[in-house]
């Protein structure tokens, strides 16, 4: 025999483990009859019987329990080897997405790369969590905060962020209009990293003594603004949805550069992708499209 036949093999697997031909060819994505043919060319390739026909299934025979007991771990040992390394296929993507990015940026955008490539299917994973491209082989890029800096992965920049002064309509009416009174005597919702104090420098001001609240993160300061609770020093990318549609009013021209940005990070592998290039391609497109509306 010049080499295993791990088809008919693993045919023949299946059809021990779960003693019954219909069950294992439904498992093995095969007709009962395709299994039944292999099973019997197994047969006839090792020169003795493997499976006792019953009527209600099929039993081992000593030589088949033998071979068996000598494959199984094997396969077992190969299969396990491969979960690491799932199929890729063009036509499936998998992106990981910052869940505040996704919900107020790209989900909202989605549809019209789903218009332009319908036979894609993108899938998008939310997690604040980096993605190890070298462990996580499921995941062909991510959008990602920071400076660029990964070491290993190609990073493109997408969009720079802005943070900007904003309020809900309900209480710019409560404090007079937003002229009425200088923004460091506004309700001012606070950040543990001073961009306050980075913004009020821009402008020459003084920042207030103290905050209503202090907040630790954007979607948090977005919905307190929306709730009329006080100002944020709101991101402009993940607000502009509740700018455009005036749930939120920006409190000044002025605005304040952030020292991070949004970038598209991916390996190497993907380089190759044609439904990863497709969305490559798009995404820089909806982000030129972003730039051009809200400047810089």
């Amino acid at each position: 025999m010049s080499k295993p036949p791990l088809q008919l093999l693993q045919g023949f697997i299946a059809t021990a483990r779960l003693g019954n031909l219909s069950r294992a060819a439904e498992t093995m994505h095969v007709t009962v009859s395709a299994l039944s043919h292999q099973m019997r060319q197994l047969e006839e390739r090792l020169g003795y019987p493997l499976l006792l026909r019953l009527a209600r299934g099929v039993a081992l025979t000593p030589e088949g329990r033998r071979l068996f007991d000598q494959v199984a771990p094997h396969l077992d040992a190969i299969n396990e080897a491969f979960r690491p390394f799932p199929a890729r296929h063009d036509c499936v993507l998998t992106v990981s997405v910052v869940p505040s990015m996704a919900s107020a940026w790209l989900v909202p955008r989605l549809g019209r790369f789903v218009a332009l490539h319908p036979q894609i299917e993108i899938n998008l994973q939310s997690s604040q969590h980096l993605v190890d491209f070298e462990k996580q082989l499921q995941f062909d890029a991510a959008m990602r905060v920071g400076n660029g800096h990964w070491p290993g992965l190609t990073a493109e920049p997408l969009i720079d962020e802005w943070l900007v002064p904003m309020a809900s309509p309900a209480l710019v009416a409560r404090m007079g209009g937003i002229d009425a009174l200088p923004l460091s005597q506004w309700p001012l919702l606070g950040d543990p990293d001073g961009e306050w104090d980075r913004w009020f420098a821009l402008v020459g001001e003084a920042p207030p003594k103290r905050y209503i609240a202090i907040l630790d993160d954007s979607e948090s300061h977005h919905r307190a603004a929306l709730d009329g609770v006080g100002v944020a020093l709101g991101r402009v990318t993940r607000a502009r949805l509740l700018l455009e549609s005036g749930q939120l009013v920006l409190l000044s021209p002025e605005r304040l550069k952030t020292p991070w940005s949004h970038w598209l990070v991916y390996p190497e592998r993907s380089a190759t992708h044609r439904g990863f290039l497709a969305f490559r391609q798009w995404l820089h497109d909806e982000a030129a499209e972003h730039r051009a509306h809200v400047g810089g």
